[in-house]
């Protein structure tokens, strides 16, 4: 069983409890990210060179972003 890093929500996980995100927890050259609403229904876990382009794409082709 692979283990993970303890989990961090993200900072716009929104008012209240804050549930309502994604949390992502790091294991050497991967990233494990599950739903902060239902944790034990399953986790993703892709290398973490992957995680940093979709990220780095996400910034890049965000509504309201110019390019």
């Amino acid at each position: 069983m692979t283990t993970f890093r303890p989990w961090k929500k993200s900072s716009y996980s929104g008012a209240g409890d804050g549930n309502s995100c994604v949390e992502i927890a790091s294991r050497h050259s991967h990233i494990a990210i599950r739903d902060s609403k239902a944790p034990a229904h399953g986790t993703l876990s892709i290398p973490a060179e992957a995680f940093t382009i979709f990220l780095e794409t996400l910034k890049t082709h965000s509504p309201g972003r110019l390019a």
